[in-house]
Order: C-alpha cells, then structure tokens, then sequence
C-alpha cells in the first residue's frame, strides 16, 4: 500500500518557509537601507516594500526585470504562512488564548502596513502668518487646473490629473467648452529662455509665453534634497479647431491666461490639491532654539479652525510631536520658511492608522496572557505536588 502523501498545502504552513521569509526581509530591508543613498526614503520605499518584485534595469537598456521579491510579496506570503499554520497545528482553547492573540496581532500590522502603503496620502501646507488656506497639496502628484475667473465671486475649477497627460488621450469634460489634447509629457524637465539655448528646436507652444521658453526632459529624481519639475504642453480644441498649443509646468510661477467664448481661463499645471471642509488660518507661529546655537528646540503654529458647518471654531496649537487630528487627517509641524513668517505643516489623510496601535495592543495583550498562562500553571502544579521527604535525611525517632 502506498504511503500517504502530505497535503500540497502543508507546505504554507511550514515552519522553514517561516524562517525563509524572515530571511528575505531581512536582505530586503538591508539592501533598501544601502539604496537609501540614491533613491531617498520615497524612492526607496517604492521600489523596494511598496511593490511586488524590486526590479533592475538590463545594462545598456531600459528593460526592467523581476530580480528579488518586494514588500507587498513577502508581507502578503508571511500573512498566509502565518495564518495557515496557526489553524493547522493550533486548536482554539483557553490555554492557547495568548498564541491567537499575539498571532492576530502580528497579522493585523502587516494588513495594516500594506493598507497604509496603498490608502496614505502625504501632503503638505504652507500657510503665512494671517493668511487661511482650505486646502493642502501633494509632494509629489500633480494636476492640470482649467480655472475659470470669469465670475467675480468665485472661480470654477476643473482639475485632471497628470497621469491623464501621460496617455496622450483627449481629455473632454462637461465643464469646459474646449477638449484638452496633450501633446508632450515631461515627468521632469529643466526651463530655459530661447536665446540661452543656441541650435534650440523649435517650441510646440503658440501662444503666450510658452513660445521663447525651451523645455528639456531630464531623469526623475527621488533624492530627498532634489525636486521634480513636472512639464508638458496641451491643445485646446475648441468646435472651430485648435485655439493653440500651451506650455505648463511647475516651474512656471504665473498660470497662462487665455479668453474664450467670452470667459477668461487659466491654465495652469500645479502640485495637485486636496480641498478641504474647512478653512485653518495661521495666527502665531514661534520658534525656539537651544541658547547659543541654532539648533531649534521647539517650533509651533497657533491656528485658527473654522468648519464649513460652523460646528468648529477654536484656536489650535499644533508643535512637535502633538499634531491636530480633524476630518480624518493629521497635521503635523514639519519646517518653517520666510524667517519664521511661513510654518509648514505635513498633512497625513491615512484611514487604517488606528491599525497599527490596535496590533501592538493585542500582541502585547496575548504575550502578557501567555506567560501569565503558564506562570498561573507552574505555580498551580507546585501546590499541588506532594512534599518529598530527602533521600539522606534521618529517620523520625
């Protein structure tokens, strides 16, 4: 009789994949630390624990290939070895309550970490002091803003996103009585003036400014003291034909103005904004620092925040390490510029935050259960042990 084979899904459960997996994170982290040098935190963080594979390019091309597991990949495997192997070789019982918790836990913060690689978004808001601001703006996305400045009480905005810019796509939307057509994408790009660049080739831009300004693509950058500078150039198609080609880009401080149909735009490509339903007016901002050095020991801004529904209207103080959490997001004191005239705030909307401290709690919870378990057992089997009497001692009279 043949011998019974093991199950082919034993093998997630295997205490070997365990090790192997750890072991894999382990070169993974190294290898992102020595990369941090070049690639910086954001650069390092998504090609190395926010994807899949960690890709490398062939030499002397831009093919990429697969050449070590990512974040995602080896989180993904340890959740379901970890998961797998608990119900397999674990019963649910009293005894084994602090093992489930502590496993639980575990499995919980690194659901947790990939929930918050996908769903965080980072944001920052630079306000001066009496000045309020409704909303923040990417570090790193940008948008294609069509303002519409027509109206004197407001403005109506329609924003694309650059990654629409990228497709070459025609972009309609109900909003505007134009098509926008992309006709280049520069991820980053330096700007110069025509007459700097001699042998330049001739702009894509006609109208407006865009015609004496030359835009050259470069490499994207993900060191954390270098920017990009994202840069592109867009048609608008009217019912009639084409009312021009115009260059936009970051670089550009002033956003390009244009009438159409008797209504003025402004085109402009800008860090992409999140609106929000309230307004924060920075009212005081200090800034401490270590006596006789420029070391700063604390800086803070003392807000005000209004909410749309009037529910909120209070003075804040948001200083280091005690941020203002409201609507969902979290403000945190990150710089200052303009001689202490501009406080930068960094804005974090991340919905699975709690997660991290809800895991921490239940595996200190279940390891403080565990032991507590067997420390309850020990004692319990001490008691219930009879006395022995020594070997050597003497007998009673």
């Amino acid at each position: 009789m043949a011998p019974d084979r093991p199950h082919p899904l034993l093998c997630f459960t295997s205490l070997r994949l365990t090790v192997a997996l750890l072991l894999l994170s382990i070169v993974l982290v190294f290898a992102a630390t020595l990369d941090q040098v070049h690639l910086g935190v954001w650069g390092v963080q998504e090609k190395y624990f926010r994807s899949l594979f960690v890709f490398a390019n062939v030499p002397g091309t831009t093919f990429l290939f697969p050449v070590f597991p990512g974040g995602y990949l080896l989180g993904g495997a340890l959740i379901v070895n970890l998961v797998a192997a608990h119900f397999y070789r674990f019963r649910l019982s009293w005894k084994k309550s602090g093992i489930w918790l502590t496993h639980i836990g575990l499995i919980l913060l690194l659901v947790g970490e990939g929930l918050s690689g996908i769903l965080q978004e980072d944001n920052q808001m630079r306000i001066d002091v009496g000045q309020t601001r409704r909303y923040s703006e990417s570090f790193r996305d940008t948008e294609l803003a069509v303002i519409e400045i027509t109206h004197p009480d407001y403005d109506q905005v329609v924003s694309i996103p650059s990654a629409l810019l990228t497709e070459g796509a025609s972009i309609q939307h109900p909003g505007l009585p134009f098509i926008v057509k992309p006709a280049a994408y520069y991820p980053n790009a330096s700007l110069q003036m025509r007459m700097q660049v001699p042998n330049a080739p001739p702009s894509l831009a006609t109208p407006g400014e865009g015609d004496d300004i030359v835009a050259t693509p470069i490499p994207v950058t993900t060191k954390p003291d270098e920017s990009n500078w994202p840069t592109g150039y867009v048609e608008l198609v009217g019912p009639e034909g084409s009312l021009g080609i115009v260059l936009v880009s970051t670089l550009l401080q002033q956003p390009e103005a244009f009438a159409y149909q008797g209504r003025t735009w402004l085109l402009s490509l800008r860090a992409k904004r999140d609106y929000l339903p309230f307004s924060i007016t920075l009212e005081k901002f200090t800034h401490d620092i270590y006596p006789g050095t420029d070391i700063p020991r604390d800086f803070a801004s003392t807000i005000r925040l209004r909410s749309d529904d009037g529910r909120d209207d209070r003075e804040v103080r948001i200083f280091m390490n005690n941020p203002l959490r409201f609507a969902g997001r979290a403000f945190y004191q990150a710089g200052y510029a303009n001689n202490d005239r501009t406080t930068v705030l960094q804005v974090v909307r991340n919905p699975s935050w709690r997660i991290p401290y809800l895991s921490c709690a239940l595996i200190l919870l279940g390891l403080v259960l565990q032991f507590g378990l067997h420390l309850f057992g020990f004692f319990r089997r001490r008691l219930a042990a009879p006395a022995r009497v020594p070997a050597h001692a003497p007998a009673p009279p």
